[in-house]
């Protein structure tokens, strides 16, 4: 996976690049056919904004999340990205069990 991450209003320690990285980890575990992610670290007067895209094949998913804290808005992005690649690869995986029983409902028994 290739992963960009960009600061807005703010400098991108090496203590945020590995809390973001170690996060993603997760999602790594639980699907595997992620192409690439951009994370936008953005930091506005009294919130911290976190927000990701994430391409896999044939969908791209954004997630964001704001908090008090940058850590917090991280933690909060990630439960959500991880909540929305299982739903994810759910649709996928049933999608296509659901094109092999049709096809076989076709056919007729002999």
């Amino acid at each position: 996976m290739n992963l960009t991450i960009h600061g807005n209003h703010i400098d991108v320690s090496p203590a945020l690049r590995e809390h973001v990285t170690t996060k993603l980890g997760r999602v790594e575990r639980h699907f595997d056919q992620v192409i690439d992610a951009t994370v936008q670290l953005t930091c506005e007067k009294l919130r911290q904004r976190a927000e990701i895209t994430l391409r896999v094949r044939g969908n791209n998913i954004h997630v964001e999340s704001v908090e008090d804290d940058m850590y917090a808005a991280i933690d909060m992005l990630v439960d959500k990205l991880d909540r929305q690649v299982i739903r994810h690869k759910n649709r996928v995986k049933d999608h296509h069990g659901d094109s092999l029983k049709h096809q076989q409902a076709g056919q007729p028994s002999q």
